[in-house]
């Protein structure tokens, strides 16, 4: 899967209201660089919020929420 599908699956994941770990985004869309992608999506005007979570044995990611699109009010959350 090329970066621009990542990246429009990714945005469409965020959009529906859920929030995105580097964890789902490769189970779900086959996307090894999330934080990449989200730049991406940043540099296209969406505010995108990255949260510290535990995993559960002690490692920390980012879990990802989108909090603005392009142009619009903030999301509700």
């Amino acid at each position: 899967m090329d970066r621009a599908t990542q990246t429009q699956r990714i945005l469409a994941h965020l959009k529906a209201g859920r929030t995105i770990t580097p964890l789902e985004a490769m189970n779900e869309y086959g996307c090894f660089r999330l934080s990449a992608r989200i730049y991406d999506l940043k540099q296209e005007g969406y505010r995108i919020d990255a949260e510290r979570v535990d995993t559960g044995d002690g490692a920390k990611v980012a879990s990802y929420t989108l909090m603005k699109q392009p142009d619009q009010q903030p999301a509700p959350s």
